[in-house]
């Protein structure tokens, strides 16, 4: 099959791909996080009844929340082939445009005593806009940045998406502190939970200029080019039929993904609602595992262009499922040193190594034209199953007083346990470049398939 040599316009610029994943994620997932943080903090007191005890509050709360990551295979289902049909870029203007609108929507609903039921109810189609925007903005860019990256920096080029989106959880919980140190409670309960959530109409605008000058990468376009625009094989039907291992795999591994859950979201709630610690502190200390984790996702990452993806992603796999015991236990205890020390070093230094080496890690398990179809599945079904059912699922083991912080603790070991065993059967991809890559996930089959696709596009142009 030919292929035909991408435009001259089209040349790789992976600085600018990872300037614009960068900020674009920091500020699209600055605003997934400030719903996390405010339904820990506050919604779970103003959109559910009164009467609840505080595990229960938590419970519906944390539903809120885990709507979401439900709902995001959903949007994978649409966001992916259109990724891969239309463009990476196309995919990254509309979910910005969904995420903002429904973020800044949360911060003008009434709340349950104003509305009673219909508050929650509009509460929860916000979410589920947020989440079907989710779906597609980190795959997207993704591909946009490895497909621009120089061939040995593809793990360090990636991270920048991961450590935009940890830059956007760090400022969604950071925005939270001078209201909370500030405000009244009743100030705080009134109007001053829904300044956060207005300010993503900022946040619109600036990642909107940023990623608007965004050129698509050379291997989409020749991808793109190889195969006629009129095909009987969509995207999602070439993943389906060739690439089901890959997307089963990740969405194994991404249950690593319940460690993020539970610290920022779970025990938040737990430290503030059950232990009684105050929120501003227990805030701070979600900041400074975000700005460690800063640092450590491109330190990791250049690690991991150097000795691989998985020996990087299994450490920062193994080493949260043994810290969040003695975290949780720091928490129940209220000893604030080692909450900051333990939290640091669960979420800062060993999550983020797993979470800057995912990006290349899964992304490299496609070639590229499935890769955004591939890795949104892959990706929303363990975050769908992680993010979805972590919030319910934690605050059922903690019971209805929410005090059993063990049964969550090993809930989570049990997550990273699938997420590493999924990581272990992945192949070593450091040393391959793109062209070997799509080489190593094509079969001879899907080969010979699209060599069809191609002859009947060509003689379909021809008999025009």
């Amino acid at each position: 099959m030919t292929h035909a040599s991408p435009p001259a316009a089209h040349v790789k610029t992976p600085k600018k791909a990872a300037l614009a994943s960068w900020i674009g994620s920091a500020l699209e997932y600055y605003d997934f996080a400030v719903y996390g943080t405010a339904a820990a903090l506050v919604l779970n007191h103003l959109f559910f009844p009164q009467d609840a005890s505080p595990g229960v509050a938590i419970l519906l709360s944390m539903g809120t929340v885990g709507v979401a990551y439900v709902v995001r295979p959903l949007g994978a289902l649409v966001m992916g082939p259109l990724g891969d049909r239309l463009g990476r870029k196309f995919v990254l203007m509309l979910t910005l445009f969904m995420m903002g609108g429904a973020t800044f929507a949360v911060g003008c609903l009434p709340t349950y005593d104003q509305a009673g039921l219909l508050a929650p109810a509009l509460l929860v189609l916000c979410r589920v806009i947020q989440g079907l925007s989710a779906s597609g903005e980190q795959a997207s860019a993704i591909s946009v940045s490895l497909e621009h990256s120089e061939e040995h920096r593809r793990a360090f080029t990636t991270s920048w998406t991961l450590q935009g989106t940890q830059f956007g959880t760090l400022l969604a919980t950071a925005v939270f502190i001078p209201f909370t140190l500030l405000l009244t409670e009743e100030q705080l309960f009134s109007w001053g939970w829904r300044v956060p959530f207005w300010l993503s109409a900022v946040v619109v605008v600036v990642a909107w200029v940023i990623r608007r000058r965004l050129e698509e990468p050379p291997a989409f376009e020749q991808a793109k080019a190889a195969l006629p625009g009129e095909k009987p094989a969509t995207p999602l039907s070439l993943m389906l039929k060739y690439h089901k291992a890959a997307v089963l795999r990740i969405a194994a591994a991404a249950m690593i993904n319940t460690v993020n859950v539970v610290f920022l979201v779970w025990s938040l709630s737990f430290a503030t609602s059950v232990v009684g610690l105050e929120r501003s502190t227990m805030l701070w200390v979600s900041v400074a595992a975000n700005a460690l984790a800063l640092l450590m996702i491109p330190v990791a990452a250049t690690v991991a262009d150097r000795v691989g993806r998985k020996p990087v992603f299994l450490a920062g796999v193994i080493g949260p499922a043994v810290m969040m015991y003695p975290y949780l236990a720091a928490v129940s205890a209220g000893n604030w040193v080692l909450i900051f020390a333990l939290g640091a070093i669960l979420s800062g230094f060993f999550y983020s190594m797993a979470n800057g080496i995912w990006p290349s890690f899964y992304a490299e398990m496609f070639p590229t034209r499935v890769r955004v179809t591939g890795l949104a599945m892959g990706t929303q079904i363990g975050f769908a199953v992680s993010g979805g059912l972590t919030p319910v699922i934690a605050s059922s083991l903690a019971g209805a007083e929410g005090t059993n912080w063990m049964g969550v603790a090993l809930f989570v070991s049990l997550a990273c346990a699938v997420s590493a065993a999924a990581a272990l059967t992945a192949t070593e991809t450091k040393d391959r470049t793109l062209e070997q890559i799509d080489n190593l996930h094509t079969s001879r089959t899907e080969a010979l398939e699209l060599v069809e696709i191609d002859r009947a596009g060509g003689s379909s142009r021809a008999s025009r």
